[in-house]
């Protein structure tokens, strides 16, 4: 799919942009500014590349994870392909969005459809929203996606926070703490998966900001655009260390529900050895009157075994005291 963006002369209080979704074999229009193409075909592809005279990587070009795969010039373009996480909110996962900028027209390339880019079409919606030229719609997608991660990871250590504070709050029914402790320990790996793609993400889109950056000492680019760029890779990495802190907290969390159930077995365990050892007198007992010899005086006594059965109930019955008296049990 060919989804356009062109300039139109709109009155002011609008927005300068139209967008289309081109049919098949319709052309592109010259006054495009941005060519968001959205799992396209083989011919989509030739189309695009017909009229801006560049290549449009493949899909496994772009899955590639060497820098000089991702952020090169050819021909007078700008390929820059970064990983974006989407579909956060059900199976998060992380997909390269390649961005071509060529002759003031900027191509989106991509896979998915990650949040990010729909709230970038309504930002650009509305009037003033964005400059119209494609340094500036760039700049504001990458804008779109920070803010779209803070946003994931801001709601990720809300989470943790409450996760936090179910960990360590007591809970006396044996049962259900270890089933808290299973669904604790499920939620701390689904947080811990969006964090560690998130920062793939994170780290990905510097790399991308780091070369633009470079790129645009020598291109003839308003200076604007490069303190925008500045800014926004200012946040980026104020946002790597935000996610580095909540590993950080996930790996802490992590540890003391470990922690904690490494003690519900340590209690279980001092339980069945308490249990045993109360028993253990009263099993003596009971084996040595098991015996057979000829010569045992108190099988031949009328109180013999009452006196058997009162011994092993009190040789229980004195552990099980101890123990309740140094709080063991």
């Amino acid at each position: 799919m060919i989804i356009v963006h062109r300039v139109t002369g709109a009155p002011p209080g609008a927005s300068p942009f139209e967008r289309r979704v081109l049919e098949r074999g319709e052309p592109i229009p010259e006054d495009v500014i941005w060519i968001d193409l959205i799992e396209p075909t083989p011919a989509e592809d030739k189309q695009v590349e017909a009229f801006l005279r560049i290549a449009i990587p493949t899909r496994e070009e772009m899955s590639d994870i060497e820098p000089s795969e991702l952020l090169y010039t050819e021909d007078g373009a700008r390929y820059m392909t970064a990983r974006v996480v989407h579909n956060v909110d059900v199976d998060p996962e992380v997909n390269g969005i390649t961005f071509i900028l060529r002759d003031r027209v900027l191509v989106t390339v991509r896979y998915s459809d990650p949040k990010a880019f729909q709230m970038f079409t309504n930002r650009i919606s509305r009037p003033d929203g964005c400059a119209p030229t494609a340094e500036a719609i760039m700049s504001g997608l990458f804008e779109t996606i920070i803010d779209r991660a803070a946003d994931v990871l801001q709601a990720t250590g809300a989470r943790l926070d409450r996760l936090g504070d179910k960990v360590f709050e007591s809970k006396s029914d044996p049962k259900g703490r270890s089933a808290e402790f299973q669904e604790t320990l499920r939620a701390l790996g689904r947080h811990g998966d969006i964090i560690s793609k998130i920062r793939e993400s994170l780290v990905s889109l510097e790399r991308v900001l780091l070369f633009l950056s470079v790129s645009y000492r020598t291109a003839r680019v308003p200076l604007e655009l490069r303190e925008a760029v500045k800014t926004t890779l200012r946040d980026l990495q104020s946002l790597e260390e935000h996610a580095t802190f909540q590993s950080q907290k996930i790996q802490f969390l992590l540890d003391a529900t470990l922690g904690l159930v490494n003690l519900e077995q340590n209690n279980i365990i001092k339980l069945f050895s308490v249990v045993a050892v109360i028993f253990m007198p009263p099993t003596l007992v009971a084996s040595i009157y098991g015996m057979n010899f000829r010569t045992m005086p108190e099988l031949d006594w009328t109180l013999g075994y009452p006196m058997a059965v009162g011994i092993m109930v009190l040789a229980g019955l004195l552990p099980y005291l101890f123990f309740r008296w140094k709080r063991w049990l």
